[in-house]
C-alpha cells in the first residue's frame, strides 16, 4: 500500500511535511512514500528557481525531507505550454516527479481556470498532460490530482482516461466534485469505476481521518493506495497506524509543538498564526487539544 502526504494549500508546507514525515518515520517506521508540495501557480510565467524553492525548499537537499520522504512538485495553471516549462525548470532542478493539479476547488483558483474549473474540459486536460509528459525526461513520472468532477460526476470517466491516455503514471482521486467541497460525506464508490477502467494506479483521497476510513475507502474505492490529507493533520500518527504501528499520545506529540515555533523564519507572526491552525485542528484527533486551545489562542509574540 502506497500512503501518500496530501498537498492542502496553506497547510501542509514545508514545516508541515517536515514533521509529520519525520513522525511517520519514528521507531523505524516506513512512514509516508512521497509527498506533494502545495500547488505553485502557472499563468504565463517561467518561474525562477527561487520560486520553487520557495515552495520546495527540500529542493536543496535532493528533494527529500529530513525524514527522507520524496517531496513532489505540484503545478496549477491551464495553459499547456507554460506548465511545461515550469515542469521542465523543476526537472532540471533534480525534482523526482511532477503533479498537477486538477482538483483544487477554491473560488479564486477556479476563476482564473485553475483547478477544478478544467474537470469540464477533458480534452484540455489531456493536453496539459500530454505537454508536460513531452517536456520532462522519460524516467520523471507525471502524475494529476483531480475531483470526481465539477458540478457531478458524470465525465470523471473522460477525465481519468484522458489523464492516462496522455502518459501519466497514477492519478490520485478526491471522492468529491467541486461543488461538494470538503463536505462529508465521501463517495470512494465512484472511484471504483475509475481504478477498474484505468491500467494506471489510482489513489484515493477524502475524508480519512480513522484506520477504519481507510480501510472503508480502499474497500469502496477498489483502490490499493491513499493519499492522506487534514486526517494527517489531525492525526500525525495515522500514517504509523496504517502501517501496523501504535498509536501516539498527545504528550508524545508535545515536543513537536516546540519544533514547530522554534523553526526559524521571516515571518514569526504568520508562523504562530499557523500553529494556532493546526492545534485547532488537532481537537478532531485529541480531547486535549480541545481542552487546551482556549490558552493556545490567546498565545501572542
Amino acid at each position: 500500500m502506497k500512503l501518500v502526504l496530501a498537498p492542502m494549500d496553506g497547510l501542509t508546507d514545508p514545516l508541515m511535511r517536515d514533521i509529520l514525515t519525520q513522525i511517520g518515520c519514528l521507531d523505524g517506521g516506513q512512514g509516508y512514500d512521497w509527498c506533494v508540495s502545495e500547488f505553485i501557480r502557472v499563468t504565463s510565467t517561467l518561474h525562477g528557481k527561487q520560486v520553487v524553492y520557495r515552495y520546495c525548499p527540500e529542493a536543496l537537499t535532493d528533494w527529500k525531507t529530513k525524514a527522507g520522504t520524496p517531496v513532489h512538485p505540484q503545478f496549477l495553471g491551464s495553459d499547456p505550454i507554460c506548465l511545461a516549462e515550469n515542469a521542465a525548470r523543476a526537472a532540471e532542478l533534480g525534482a523526482p516527479a511532477i503533479d498537477l493539479n486538477f482538483g483544487c476547488p477554491a473560488k479564486t483558483v477556479n476563476k482564473h481556470r485553475g483547478g477544478a474549473v478544467l474537470l469540464d474540459e477533458p480534452e484540455l486536460i489531456h493536453s496539459i498532460v500530454s505537454t508536460v509528459r513531452r517536456s520532462v525526461p522519460a524516467h520523471i513520472p507525471v502524475s494529476a490530482k483531480i475531483r470526481l468532477g465539477y458540478a457531478d460526476a458524470s465525465v470523471a470517466l473522460d477525465v481519468a482516461q484522458a489523464v492516462e491516455s496522455a502518459g501519466a503514471a497514477w492519478l490520485t482521486v478526491h471522492a468529491r466534485t467541486k461543488t461538494q467541497g470538503y463536505k462529508p460525506p465521501a463517495y470512494w464508490e465512484l472511484i471504483k469505476p475509475l481504478s477498474e477502467a484505468l491500467r494506471i494506479p489510482v489513489i484515493a483521497n477524502g475524508e480519512v481521518w480513522t484506520v477504519e476510513e481507510a480501510n472503508f475507502a480502499l474497500e469502496r474505492s477498489g483502490c490499493t493506495d491513499l493519499m492522506l490529507g487534514r486526517g494527517a493533520v489531525t492525526r500525525p500518527d495515522l500514517v504509523r497506524r496504517l502501517r501496523g504501528g501504535s498509536e501516539m499520545s498527545f504528550d508524545e506529540l508535545r515536543p513537536w509543538f516546540e519544533y514547530f515555533l522554534s523553526n526559524e523564519t521571516e515571518n514569526p507572526k504568520g508562523q504562530l498564526g499557523r500553529f494556532k491552525q493546526w492545534f485547532g485542528l488537532l481537537g478532531r484527533g485529541y480531547e486535549e487539544a480541545l481542552v487546551e486551545w482556549g490558552t493556545v489562542k490567546s498565545l501572542t509574540l
